[in-house]
């Protein structure tokens, strides 16, 4: 079972936000084929809708759907109260819900607008996920609560500044309450995943999710595997299952190796032999 046993969150309650479609769908899947009851917050009602009548087939009513924007302090006390009222707990917080903002490279060219709008729904939705998740989690002293956050939080330059400033302080949101809430017994982790073809970086580039396969690949320093939104779901259920219960504060990150060269220099020397031979 992709290295994990069978019903590992058996009898887990999880709060998925961005549920509805890329890396969130694939962690609402794999967290209800290993038990979990699954509510779904998301802004995408009809695909919201749909995964969870998909569901319904292997989990009966375990995964609902509820819409919520995750930058509206009530909609998210409303998702978190809907999961205890109708599950009758929380166990896991996944804060995965995000925008990549516009494609602004530039200070100069960067819309202040929409440089707000990106904190606001990368920043601001997980500290109000995280907020209402751990008033009802520090009473029953457990629960995890996790972020997405991106491979711009390890690497600069490659991502608009709004996005990437953003992904820090998602890190830096993590870290402090690692500190704070693992006096309660709450682990609190981050993912941080490399680019993949999910629809919110083919949408932003404007290709076709093979295309975006083919510059991912090309580019990756790990040869023979295609990343998907389901490597982050894998990361999400160990970070969120017993078998990681004495990590917390890490931001694990998913990105083939990625992050740890910069790859521009061993082509700039590859070509310049290529020339002098």
């Amino acid at each position: 079972m992709n290295g994990f046993i069978r019903n590992s969150l058996e009898g887990k309650v999880a709060i998925v936000t961005g549920g509805a479609s890329g890396f969130g769908e694939s962690t609402v899947r794999l967290f209800a084929k290993h038990g979990a009851k699954v509510l779904i917050a998301d802004i995408q009602d009809e695909q919201g809708l749909s995964l969870c009548k998909d569901l319904a087939s292997e989990s009966g009513n375990d995964v609902i759907y509820v819409h919520c924007d995750i930058t509206q302090d009530s909609d998210v006390k409303n998702a978190v109260d809907t999961a205890v009222s109708v599950f009758g707990k929380l166990d896991i917080m996944f804060n995965n819900a995000g925008i990549p903002g516009n494609l602004d490279f530039t200070i100069l060219g960067s819309e202040n607008e929409n440089f707000k709008r990106v904190f606001d729904v990368n920043v601001f939705g997980s500290f109000l996920g995280a907020k209402h998740a751990a008033r009802v989690m520090i009473p029953a002293k457990r629960g995890v609560i996790l972020f997405t956050s991106s491979v711009a939080s390890v690497v600069s330059g490659e991502s608009p500044h709004s996005y990437t400033v953003s992904k820090h302080a998602v890190v830096g949101l993590m870290k402090n309450l690692c500190v704070e809430l693992g006096q309660h017994g709450i682990r609190v982790n981050c993912i941080s995943p490399g680019s993949m073809s999910t629809p919110l970086l083919t949408n932003a580039m404007g290709l076709e999710k093979t295309m975006v396969d083919d510059i991912v690949c090309a580019a990756s320093v790990l040869k023979g595997v295609v990343p998907a939104a389901e490597d982050v779901a894998q990361a999400a259920m160990y970070l969120a299952s017993d078998a990681s219960k004495y990590v917390t504060g890490i931001n694990l990150v998913v990105d083939g190796g990625y992050s740890t060269t910069n790859q521009t220099y061993s082509r700039v020397i590859k070509q310049t032999f290529e020339t002098l031979a």
